[in-house]
């Protein structure tokens, strides 16, 4: 049988999708590249949350009414459908949290640590997951170790193999860095697992820019966020391997995460729900299935084959600036492209691009040990996502041009 004929990704149509992308900025065309903080949203998106809130919205669980059973219905289709996105086994692997960094909170906080136990993280880490086992170094003596990268983003198994002790509760990695683009893989967890140490993967860019397998990965918890898969903000995903959650004990207490409750004793309802106390984000979750909908319709190879020609367009157009540095050079990387610009901050860079109707990011982006590993305080960062077209890079880069013009 003959391979199915791969035609190329059509951004121009795919932007037709997402209203926003049609408006003006100081009166030119928005070129959004910002997607790595938080990326626009489809109509699919907007619609799936409006119409629930028009026509068939109550709480979820517990209730008898036909509103609350259908909105139940519909929350519980999401965490489906979040975990078919990423393999997860079942859907009772799935916790919903209201972003990545609670779900990561959930399991820092949940973990049994205690004085001189230690735990590994890597220079590259958003605050996200460097500053919840911080408070384990506060609040309970834990030790932080520190995973350095080589000088294109890039992590090493047999480092990490070195950093383990029998102390070592958690290693703590990034699949995707929301400034280098590179993270941990396959090799890195089996390294951790070969001396028995549970592993967490930060996925909030990882999972935006191609499939993602926990099953393959072996991954013992996996943490992303809704807001920057093309869903809503206040929705995110702890996944967890069964026997992990089970161990985990419940960072909030309130409604639905337990099963009885008496004067003398509480007794815990089972994972998933035990993480999910009070009334959850129901429209967010909605949204969230909406946008896993919409990207599973996609044909996602040939949208990461079209983020890599952007990222690969942008890095040669760069590379031919000698005014420009960049930051995270590994071909693998994702479509995340940080720099610094000789002579300029950051923000005056942004601020000029912004002008121009360019949307861009300048600052630490909540990632302060790698900024000092670079030697910087901070850079600008252009992010492309799959609505992003290489006239958006030509855009890019010409306001870039003319900002260096207006900062010399």
């Amino acid at each position: 049988m003959n391979a199915p004929i791969r035609r190329p990704f059509d951004a121009h149509a795919v932007r037709a999708h997402f209203p926003i992308l049609s408006r003006q900025v100081h009166g030119k065309p928005l070129v959004y590249l910002d997607s790595a903080a938080s990326a626009q949203k489809p109509e699919a998106v907007i619609d799936a949350m409006a119409g629930a809130m028009r026509t068939s919205y109550a709480n979820v669980h517990r209730g008898i009414h036909a509103l609350a059973n259908e909105t139940t219905q519909a929350y519980e289709a999401a965490r489906a459908k979040a975990a078919r996105l990423i393999n997860a086994p079942s859907p009772e692997t799935i916790v919903f949290t209201k972003g990545g960094t609670q779900a990561i909170n959930i399991v820092a906080n949940g973990i049994d640590v205690h004085d001189g136990d230690e735990i590994v993280v890597s220079v590259m880490e958003h605050h996200s997951n460097i500053v919840p086992w911080h408070f384990l170094r506060e609040r309970r003596g834990a030790a932080l170790k520190w995973l350095d990268i080589d000088n294109d983003g890039r992590l090493d198994p047999a480092a990490l193999d070195a950093l383990i002790t029998p102390r070592t509760k958690m290693v703590a990695l990034t699949h995707c860095s929301n400034v280098l683009g590179v993270g941990a893989g396959k090799a890195l967890i089996e390294s951790a697992h070969a001396r028995g140490v549970p592993v967490l993967l930060d996925g909030c860019q990882a999972v935006v820019h191609g499939p993602v397998d926990v099953e393959a990965l072996g991954v013992d918890y996996y943490a992303f966020t809704g807001h920057k898969l093309y869903g809503p903000t206040g929705i995110g995903v702890l996944y967890g391997k069964p026997d992990r959650l089970a161990a985990l004990k419940p960072f909030e207490g309130g409604g639905e995460m337990i099963d009885v409750v008496e004067r003398e004793r509480i007794t815990y309802n089972d994972p998933p729900h035990r993480f999910e106390a009070g009334t959850p984000p129901i429209l967010a979750a909605i949204g969230l299935g909406a946008a896993i909908d919409w990207l599973s319709a996609q044909d996602r190879a040939a949208i990461a084959a079209h983020e890599a020609q952007l990222r690969d367009a942008a890095m040669e157009r760069l590379r031919a600036l000698n005014w420009v540095t960049l930051h995270g050079r590994a071909p693998e990387k994702a479509a995340i492209v940080a720099f610094s610009v000789e002579g300029a901050h950051p923000h005056d860079v942004a601020q000029l691009l912004d002008q121009q109707g360019v949307a861009i990011r300048a600052g630490h982006h909540c990632a302060q040990p790698l900024m000092q590993r670079l030697g910087v305080s901070a850079t600008a960062r252009a992010s492309f996502g799959l609505y992003n077209t290489l006239d958006d890079v030509d855009s890019f880069i010409d306001a870039l041009e003319k900002a260096r013009r207006l900062l010399a």
